[in-house]
């Protein structure tokens, strides 16, 4: 029986209106809908690959929503760990897990091994830019027969199997590690869509993969365009140009026919990130002047049409546990007034960056520009694209960024978010925050094995990092999916991580 993750997720039971007939973007239709052969999958995703679909990246994301790589695990509607490749596991002791394979093939035609997996892990701890879940943790691997394999970690870590369900440790094939470092997804994975073609940053063709452990999926194959433009995503799901059109902006929203518009409510956190490694807001009194200037709640009408909250933190209502355990945040700098602002950024310009891939954000930055403009600060916007900026926000070039992140993306654990984010050694730590209150904080949740009391002390981690002013949260976004009635069994996932399956097809 197959094993399925949909996390919070509603799968949509659209009626058709028409049968698809749009020529698909490899110069296949879905004439063959209906037909009990699926016709083809027209989808338009909104953020073009940073790095040619590597799991290394961001764009691990695309391998999960187009069920093209999976892990040992999964998370299951609870968001807890569920199979996948392993079909079970056990803790021999604090820093020991071992893992039993079911039976599965890559997608090149190699048996999934034991010998496989500890390659595919062994890469990723490996690889020249280590995937963000890896961040706070380093794994041991070795194949105990040719069906088992065992982990091990340094230091106890008892939510391993939640931490491997993350996208960026897919197991791909031998193949996908020709080139040392990098790892390539396509015709290497073992999920029920094989990437057959993809052209740079603009395109990309999937076809169903027969051989799929979990039986075979009702469509043929997908084809991938990415339109960065959230007009232009709203507009070719309007003329029927795709069947699928991700992250609708919500001035478009409102625009489409009722029946092709599914809100969900995110685990994404929209916030202002300030750079405490360089620059003007390395000053504390700086950063909270621009703390206490930012309102985010001007944003939730204006900007976002209604479609997100205000911030409560950096987890927001779709994370239901985060609420009751809320820390009140105490121990912060107190702000520079106007005058005491322009006096210290006298002839200094705030750098304010923003990513153009939600049409929201760039709106925000305006807003966000003129509120700091009237705390005292000079401000000089950078917006583009994330593929181009990625370096750059890593690097810690700009003073401050405008960012929407999904907090349980990587693996359902909002401790493993918090740790790549703020700590030290985090991995995405836009930041470059270093805080020893801040690092034991989010180490103590790490090291929790009771839920309850793991949460308590994210929380806690959560109240350290608001702090610091590192992170000033906005609004809680609401996502919009743009799905065509001709379309059913797409999945609404308030993590972002699954959009497409084994059921997903044209009717």
């Amino acid at each position: 029986m197959r094993t399925t993750s949909r996390g919070l997720f509603a799968v949509l039971a659209l009626t058709p209106l028409l049968a698809g007939c749009f020529a698909s973007g490899e110069g296949t239709s879905n004439a063959g809908a209906g037909s009990g052969q699926g016709g083809r999958l027209r989808v338009a995703l909104a953020i073009p690959p940073a790095q040619a679909l590597s799991p290394y990246s961001n764009d691990a994301t695309v391998l999960s929503k187009l069920s093209v790589a999976e892990g040992l695990t999964a998370l299951s509607e609870e968001g807890t760990a569920a199979p996948a490749l392993a079909k079970s596991w056990t803790q021999k002791n604090a820093t020991t897990w071992v893992f039993e394979l079911r039976k599965a093939t890559f997608q090149d035609g190699t048996e999934v091994t034991a010998e496989s997996v500890v390659r595919a892990l062994d890469h990723a701890g490996d690889a020249t830019t280590k995937p963000r879940v890896l961040s706070d943790v380093t794994l041991t691997t070795r194949a105990t027969d040719a069906d088992t394999v065992t982990i091990t970690t340094k230091t106890p870590e008892p939510v391993l199997p939640l931490r491997l369900a993350s996208p960026a440790l897919g197991i791909l094939s031998s193949k996908a590690y020709a080139k040392e470092g990098t790892a390539d997804p396509v015709g290497t994975g073992t999920g029920p869509f094989r990437i057959t073609k993809l052209n740079g940053k603009t395109k990309a063709a999937l076809d169903r993969f027969d051989g799929y452990w979990g039986g075979k999926a009702k469509a043929s194959g997908i084809d991938v365009t990415w339109i960065a433009d959230g007009t232009a995503r709203a507009n070719a799901l309007r003329g029927g140009d795709v069947d699928i059109a991700e992250w609708i902006p919500t001035a478009q929203a409102k625009l489409l026919d009722k029946d092709t518009r599914h809100e969900v409510r995110s685990v994404r956190t929209d916030s202002l990130i300030l750079n405490t490694k360089s620059g003007l807001l390395t000053d504390r009194a700086l950063r909270a002047a621009a703390r206490d200037a930012v309102d985010g709640s001007a944003l939730v009408d204006s900007v976002f049409g209604g479609y997100a909250d205000p911030a409560q933190g950096l987890f927001g209502p779709a994370v239901p546990w985060a609420a009751d355990d809320r820390v009140e945040v105490t121990g912060r700098a107190k702000a520079a007034n106007p005058a005491q602002v322009k006096s210290r950024t006298k002839g200094k310009t705030l750098r304010l960056a923003a990513i153009t891939n939600r049409a929201e954000l760039p709106e925000a930055t305006s807003v966000l520009q003129q509120q700091l403009e009237k705390a005292g600060f000079t401000v000089k916007q950078d917006v583009r694209e994330y593929s181009q900026m990625e370096a750059d926000l890593l690097a810690g070039k700009y003073d401050a960024l405008v960012f929407s992140r999904v907090t349980l993306l990587d693996t359902g654990d909002a401790v493993a978010y918090l740790a790549s984010d703020y700590t030290s050694n985090g991995v995405y730590n836009i930041a470059g925050l270093k805080d020893p209150k801040v690092d034991q904080a989010v180490k103590s949740a790490a090291e929790e094995g009771d839920t309850d009391k793991r949460r308590q002390k994210t929380m806690r981690a959560e109240a350290e990092i608001l702090r610091t002013d590192a992170v000033v949260p906005l609004v809680h976004e609401k996502v919009v999916q743009g799905i065509s009635t001709d379309v059913e069994g797409v999945i609404l996932d308030p993590r972002e991580r699954s959009l497409i399956d084994v059921d997903t097809r044209v009717k």
